[in-house]
Order: C-alpha cells, then structure tokens, then sequence
C-alpha cells in the first residue's frame, strides 16, 4: 500500500510499507560485493538485488529453498553490481527494477524493465519493498526499504559511505541521500552492496552514533571528508 499523499519527508517514507520479505544475504565475487536474495515465503516469489558474478551460485540458493525469482532489483549500475543481470534474465524472466536514469546501461539485459523512481512499491508476492531516489554515489542509486530493513547497495556501508568521485557522483547529492537514510527509524536494519565494516550488516541507530561520514555536522565537514 502506497504512503498517503498528504505525509511528508521521512513520515512517507515508511508509511504504508508492506509486509517485509525475507532476507538472504551472501557474498559474491572479488570484491567483497553483497546481494540480497529477498522472498515471500507464502508465495516463494523472490527478487535479487545485484546479481553480479556468480549467477549459478544465486539461482542454486533460490532453487535450494523452492524459490521462483520474479524481480532483479538494481541499486546503482557499476559492473559488479550487473554483471549477471542478463544471465538472471534469460533464466527466469525475471522483471529488471532500475533507475530510470541509469537503465541505458542495461538495454542489452533483455526482458521487461520497471522504473525505480522514488517511492515506488514493488511487490514480492504478498511481501513488497519500496524504491528510495537516493543518487550522489551515481546518477541514479536507488535504496530498496523494506518494514525494518533496508537495501543500501554503495550508498551506506557499515561505516562508510559511496565514493563520489566516479562519473555521475555527487557529492551533494550524496550527503542529502545519507540525510534521508539517517531519519529511517533507527532500529532498520542496513544491508551494504560491500562487505567493508567490522559487521556485514549493521542498524541506522548504530550508524548514526559510529559511520564517521553520518557524524559529520554539516556538509562542509562531510565535503572534506569525503574527498574520494
């Protein structure tokens, strides 16, 4: 169920959400890289946030647990987070949520293409996330939030945050992402599109006392710190 028109800010942005999906997460690759395998353990349906590198090995999770995957879900369109896109596709017709602004990158992907502009509810069977507009990493990374967690992919790390410095980064557009983050109920759960910190998960609450880039009072501070 869509948030109520008349709520603002971070009051839209939970409000309404569906019942949360399950959450699988595992490590993939050379790169420390993380997707989340998310399902409706009703329905079985499920959506992959990610895949990249070892595709095999993510639809063996899936089958292993009686899954059918509907949904490949996009954070940002760097090459270790779709390099397996297309392979998903072809094997499950799985429907691509991206950013409109970046699915250029994913036109040879195949299959149908739903835009991931803000607030969007996708449905994952009787389960649903909702689709965050939360750019400065890229042009247009998007955060997947969920009733208590939330998808971050580059944007939050346990400790950390995006660089800013690639094509379609922004700085600005990066410390007003981190700023809608931070107002997230601060028992959500994170789930990172790196294994960077000391823990491969962490809460807003823990973030907001303990990421050095979330401490910083002011964009300034944030702007000389996040120099790369």
């Amino acid at each position: 169920m869509a948030a109520p028109p008349e709520l603002t800010g971070p009051a839209r942005d939970v409000a309404g959400l569906a019942p949360a999906p399950e959450v699988v997460q595992i490590e993939v690759g050379l790169l420390q890289n993380f997707c989340e395998i998310l399902f409706c353990p009703d329905t079985r349906a499920a959506a992959i946030v990610d895949p990249a590198w070892e595709a095999d090995r993510l639809l063996r999770e899936c089958e292993a647990r009686g899954l059918r995957v509907t949904h490949a879900l996009i954070t940002h369109t760097h090459e270790d987070h779709i390099e397996g896109v297309k392979e998903i596709v072809r094997r499950t017709g799985a429907v691509v949520v991206v950013s409109p602004r970046e699915a250029q990158a994913l036109a040879g992907a195949g299959g149908a293409r739903i835009d991931a502009v803000d607030r969007l509810d996708i449905a994952i069977g009787r389960r649903g996330v909702r689709a965050l507009d939360t750019p400065g990493h890229t042009l247009g990374g998007t955060c997947y939030l969920a009733d208590g967690y939330v998808i971050t992919g580059d944007v939050l790390f346990v400790s950390g945050c995006g660089r800013t410095d690639f094509p379609g980064g922004d700085t600005a557009a990066m410390w007003s992402s981190l700023q809608r983050l931070m107002a997230l109920p601060e028992e959500t759960r994170i789930y990172p599109g790196h294994d960077y910190g000391a823990t491969p998960t962490s809460t807003i609450a823990h973030e907001v006392r303990e990421n050095p880039y979330l401490r910083c009072r002011t964009f300034e501070e944030f702007r000389a710190r996040r120099k790369g």
